[in-house]
């Protein structure tokens, strides 16, 4: 915010009449827990009545809101040997994305938190969430019809229809925003008049009118279209970063690049970027006797789109990243995935970010159907490439792309872990898989057979694939 925001948004907090939910005055010093305590409520209570944000403001009287100034200064405390902000966000869940800032107005010190709505969850503190009832801080527990409120208020809401920056003049909008590779992009002519261009932002949600000519820039707006991220605090570590290693540690970063772009804006040059980086072979199979990169693009495009579109946009201060080794390609978004691992091939596909999904889709980015996935597996299965890894954890998906590699070289897990997948695609494809179909996938002699057997045999005992109805075929556990 500049000054006169700043300025214009304290004015209207101290012009009404009283504390409410989602506004608390304090003057100095206040305990860290307390704090964090406050934000959790003020985050919960910012859901429950349909808020923008939440503020917590150090330096001015709770009974006459007049402005006397703070002692308190959030940036010069230190709680267990952690800046306050650091401390305070690692006990958040999930970690949103507050701000602290230390102003002055009319010679007064203030300290400001402004605090986003709960988008995913209830905000916890220390793994409770509060809520504020006057100007209490209660438990949320034990206001089940609030956290029922608070949890129907998520199901119909989405990060992507979060503000990213507020009331634009029309020409502020095309300032900030690619409206012409939007046009481009949904096959629209260019109109006459400005005015009518930012009408049909506003019909896909990129921006949200206001008042007459003053607009509010959506997340997805920002997220797909801007010109420059880091215009926009609530999107600007969503960028995608690409990170080049030499060798395959982590030890020597080779090149290192985070985009600028919205994604769709952005997308084509990413992939071109991430492409030229991969080394190329002159023979990767039987079925390719040219000069090609070591991993299909097919692949690269499908696995870098689907990090974009199903990222957990309420965990702040990381974005997607893609990290490229002598040996593999590792991509990492943000949140765990909302189906389990083992069904990515064939389970249809679900997204935190309908929005952000379907306009991706819309232009061509990724699958519509939730056939990309699969698309992708045959890809690498052409190019006769280790299956690729995927793998949940609590906050984070990650998907690990490997060079070639013979059989001899390749563990047990990379061995089951390529006749599952191959059995599932199969599967899909309404076929079955059979010894003679995984040896030619992973590159195994007729004679070798004996070595086909043991990887399906061992599949089986891990309980991924199973014998079908017909004699010497495969399905996959759920199927």
């Amino acid at each position: 915010m500049e000054q006169q925001e700043f300025e214009k948004l304290i004015s209207d907090l101290v012009a009404l009449p009283a504390e409410t939910e989602c506004v608390e005055f304090k003057v100095n010093n206040c305990d860290p827990r307390e704090i964090g305590n406050r934000i959790s409520a003020l985050s919960n209570a910012a859901n429950l009545y349909d808020k923008k944000m939440a503020y917590l403001i150090f330096g001015i009287e709770n009974e006459t809101h007049n402005i006397v100034g703070t002692k308190y200064t959030p940036s010069a405390i230190k709680e267990n040997g952690q800046i306050l902000q650091f401390w305070l966000i690692q006990r958040l869940d999930p970690k949103i994305d507050y701000r602290i800032h230390e102003i002055e107005i009319e010679g007064k010190r203030l300290a400001l938190f402004v605090i986003p709505p709960a988008l995913s969850k209830p905000t916890q503190f220390d793994g409770t969430s509060y809520i504020r009832i006057g100007s209490a801080t209660p438990k949320l527990s034990a206001y089940p019809e609030k956290e029922s409120k608070i949890w129907a208020n998520i199901n119909r809401k989405s990060f992507e229809r979060g503000v990213a920056k507020e009331h634009c003049s029309v020409s502020e909008v095309l300032e900030l925003l690619d409206y012409a590779k939007y046009l481009e992009l949904t096959k629209q002519e260019l109109p006459s008049q400005t005015n009518e261009i930012v009408a049909k932002l506003a019909g896909h949600g990129i921006v949200r009118k206001v008042f007459d000519d003053n607009y509010d820039i959506t997340n997805l707006g920002a997220i797909l279209f801007a010109k420059d991220l880091t215009m926009f605090p609530s999107v600007r570590r969503k960028a995608v970063r690409v990170v080049v290693y030499n060798g395959n540690t982590r030890q020597e970063i080779k090149k290192e690049r985070t985009g600028k772009l919205g994604y769709a804006i952005g997308f084509e040059t990413l992939t071109d970027f991430i492409n030229d980086q991969l080394p190329s072979n002159e023979e990767i199979s039987r079925a390719l006797r040219k000069e090609v990169k070591m991993y299909p693009e097919v692949a690269i495009r499908e696995f870098v789109a689907n990090a974009l579109i199903h990222q957990d946009c309420s965990i702040t201060g990381a974005g997607p990243l893609v990290e490229i080794f002598a040996d593999r390609i590792v991509i990492t978004n943000t949140g765990s995935p909302l189906i389990e691992v083992d069904r990515f091939i064939d389970y249809p596909p679900r997204s935190r970010n309908e929005d952000l999904a379907a306009f991706m889709r819309q232009i061509g980015v990724c699958e519509e159907l939730g056939t990309g996935v699969d698309r992708a597996l045959g890809e690498i299965a052409l190019y006769q490439l280790p299956a690729p890894k995927f793998e949940k954890f609590e906050d984070s998906t990650r998907i690990t792309l490997y060079d070639r590699r013979p059989l001899k070289d390749m563990t047990i897990e990379d061995r089951v872990r390529a006749c599952f997948q191959h059995c599932a695609l199969r599967y899909v494809e309404n076929g079955r898989m059979t010894n003679a179909s995984l040896r030619e996938r992973l590159g195994i002699s007729e004679s070798n057979y004996p070595a086909a057997t043991a990887i399906i045999n061992e599949t089986i005992k891990r309980g991924l694939v199973k014998t079908s109805d017909k004699p010497k075929e495969y399905v996959p556990f759920w199927a």
